[in-house]
């Protein structure tokens, strides 16, 4: 059986000793896909418009990974900024599931007009969530996250602190969490089946 093409992003990494900027990604992000049952390929931060490669492969969905800060609020990679505005855009146009954890929730919230504010004691932690997805404990990496939400999302997921620690949409095909389901070791069957069920 044909596997479905999912895209996802990377982030970027400035090497000084070679005057270099690289794109990169953990290679847990590709496994944790083909665990899913997906053909995982990476996006290019340098592509003029990476809107066309998500137009010209159609894939069954987008991954909007983690890693640098939105440069808005601190962050050295305005390519990736761009990337994750034009594939959100590709998506919602041409109807494509777009998924994005982390960094990538936080791009997703910036699109829709959602303030990130820095949150104290999120980073290399665990903690519960709560919300429409039940209650259970998810890691964390990140130091700037939303206390509110754009009316075109609804929250899945916050914890006890007020954290909004994942959305949806009805409006369009979109799910975001702060957590890395990459990073659970090992992956957790409760991120499988959720991805699964949304990229179908």
């Amino acid at each position: 059986m044909e596997r479905k093409v999912i895209i996802y992003t990377q982030r970027v990494e400035e090497v000084k000793s070679y005057q270099e900027r690289r794109d990169c990604a953990d290679q847990n992000i590709p496994r944790f896909l083909e665990a899913c049952g997906y053909l995982p390929i990476p996006v290019s931060n340098v592509l003029r418009n990476p809107a066309e490669l998500a137009e010209r492969l159609q894939p069954s969905g987008i991954v909007l990974t983690g890693g640098n800060s939105l440069q808005k609020y601190g962050g050295n990679a305005p390519e990736r900024d761009f990337t994750d505005h034009c594939l959100i855009e590709a998506a919602l146009e041409n109807e494509i599931p777009i998924y994005g954890f982390c960094r990538g929730m936080q791009s997703i919230l910036d699109y829709f007009g959602c303030r990130l504010e820095n949150v104290p004691n999120h980073v290399a932690v665990r903690h519960q969530v709560h919300g429409m997805w039940g209650n259970f404990e998810v890691n964390s990496y990140h130091n700037q996250a939303c206390m509110e939400i754009s009316e075109r999302l609804q929250i899945a997921a916050q914890t006890a602190d007020g954290v909004i620690e994942a959305v949806v949409s009805g409006e369009y095909q979109i799910m975001a969490t702060m957590w890395h389901p990459e990073r659970e070791n090992p992956f957790a069957d409760k991120d499988m089946r959720r991805v699964q069920e949304f990229f179908g």
